[in-house]
């Protein structure tokens, strides 16, 4: 006898395992029905989700009676009549829907209350990322720690179980952190609240820990688990907010999603991100070394400094010498005259070349012979412009050279 009883109670306690084994499975199965394309795999077609909440949504109305496999089709109706079908097979298979008496031909069915309670929670999850399902999960245990029946058993289950989860977090938030600030961005739910997660975090320790010294191991865990989920959130949060500038506007896309779009894009899709934009073209004649060249010649801002001291001799005033230059002034006067040709006036136009560096240097000598104060000629501007896109150049503001002295 005692040779049989010990294999005996392994099959007991194997077919124990089993049946609790079954029974997790059977949970699992019931709230996860909505989601299950068939037995084996999830589903990839929105609809199908759509189909399984409009049958939950129905059984919810009908009450105690439940549904008819007619009924179900109305009120499935806008479906394919395949879609349904598979739908329905599904949820029957998975336990989300059975019959209301176990029996043969049984024509009316019963929608299980825990595919209910596990879309609603999928739903839940899609909102925010699990931020307040982990709000509900640290108020619950808070509670219990404050009920007197609890263990120290389930008090470690507990806090083992919330710091696994916290360590797994950090290690998709670090993820996130190092990848791309798109998925970073589409992330952005799983940051908020931290603080006050946090807040809970360490309270629900630290009453663990004040209940069960015994628990220190466990809470230790905890607190790593805890501290760890606070610096992955920081950093993410730091990265996420450099991405939206100074504007701090996370609906603007960032920098690198305009980078991707620019290599990846075709000419017609980077033609199209500009249509029915305008522009200012810039002058044909700066070139980007000239540009370069001239910004970094360009003044710097200094702090202002003192003024010298005056001299104690009296100030003779300005000197009679205006410093003027006449062979500069002769070279000036042969081109107005070489310009005019004998002429009181003549269109500014009319002596442009057509190329714009010989054009630009024109127009330079015309404004330095109008600005010289000992030479007889000027320029006259009007208000006009005129476009010409296939002339050269493009656009002419009309004006003329003119003598002064007749």
């Amino acid at each position: 006898m005692s040779s049989v009883s010990p294999a005996s109670d392994n099959a007991a306690a194997s077919l124990d395992d089993v049946l609790v084994g079954e029974a997790v499975l059977g949970v699992y199965r019931q709230m996860f029905a909505a989601l299950a394309r068939d037995s084996g795999a999830v589903v990839d077609d929105p609809e199908l989700v759509d189909v399984a909440e409009t049958l939950l949504a129905a059984f919810a109305d009908a009450g105690e009676d439940g549904l008819s496999r007619e009924q179900m089709r109305y009120v499935c109706r806008r479906y394919p009549a395949e879609v349904f079908e598979n739908r329905l097979r599904v949820l029957k298979g998975l336990g989300a829907v059975r019959e209301v008496f176990p029996k043969p031909n049984q024509l009316r069915y019963r929608a299980s209350f825990t595919s209910v309670v596990g879309l609603m929670f999928v739903r839940r999850m899609m909102l925010d990322g699990g931020q307040s399902e982990m709000h509900r999960l640290l108020a619950l245990e808070q509670l219990n720690v404050a009920d007197p029946r609890m263990t120290p058993e389930q008090a470690r289950d507990g806090a083992d179980g919330l710091a696994r989860a916290f360590r797994l977090w950090s290690v998709e938030l670090v993820t996130l952190t190092n990848g791309t600030i798109e998925e970073l961005r589409e992330q952005a739910p799983k940051l908020w609240g931290t603080e006050e997660i946090l807040l809970r975090a360490e309270r629900l320790h630290g009453a663990i820990l004040r209940r069960w010294p015994q628990l220190d191991r466990t809470c230790t865990d905890l607190r790593a688990a805890i501290y760890a989920y606070g610096d992955a959130s920081r950093r993410a949060a730091a990265r996420l907010s450099d991405s939206a500038g100074t504007t701090r506007n996370l609906t603007l896309l960032p920098p690198e999603t305009w980078r991707t779009f620019t290599r990846t894009a075709s000419r017609e899709d980077l033609a199209a991100v500009l249509d029915g934009f305008v522009f200012d073209a810039p002058a044909p004649w700066h070139e980007p070394s000239a540009v370069v060249t001239a910004v970094e010649d360009g003044p710097r801002a200094t702090p202002p400094r003192p003024a010298p001291p005056r001299p104690s001799v009296p100030d003779p005033g300005l000197s009679g010498d205006t410093g003027s230059d006449t062979a500069a002034a002769e070279r000036l006067r042969g081109l107005a005259e070489q310009i005019l040709r004998g002429h009181d006036a003549i269109a500014v136009e009319d002596v442009l070349a057509h190329d714009w560096a010989t054009a630009r240097r024109m127009l330079a000598d015309l404004s330095s012979i109008h600005l010289h104060p000992e030479l007889p000629y000027r320029l006259v501007w009007s208000d006009g412009l005129a476009v010409r896109p296939e002339g050269s150049p493009t656009w002419v503001s009309p004006g003329r050279f003119e003598r002064t002295d007749r």
